[in-house]
């Protein structure tokens, strides 16, 4: 898998955006991506050094729609915190 493929997104919530204090990311990547692959993928995209990474996967919520019942799409979430020395990653455009 290439780089690209292995990160998805970012997670934006309350609970990751306060996590950027830290130095500590939160992404959604491929189902199939190991934490090596993380790891590399993170550090070539974004050009910073990764201390630590935990990775958990998913389950997908019930959901109703009148009769019908389905579940949504299962994810695996990846944690990434940065090494002191290194740059923060810019997820969004500040002016």
């Amino acid at each position: 898998m290439e780089s690209r493929d292995v990160i998805l997104r970012p997670v934006i919530t309350e609970a990751s955006m306060s996590e950027l204090d830290n130095k500590r990311y939160t992404f959604d990547v491929d189902t199939r991506a190991t934490k090596t692959q993380v790891k590399a993928a993170v550090e070539d995209i974004f050009d910073v050094k990764v201390a630590k990474i935990n990775v958990m996967n998913v389950k997908g919520k019930k959901k109703r729609m009148g009769r019908y019942e389905g579940y949504t799409k299962k994810r695996r979430k990846a944690i990434v915190t940065l090494t002191a020395e290194s740059n923060e990653i810019k997820l969004f455009d500040e002016e």
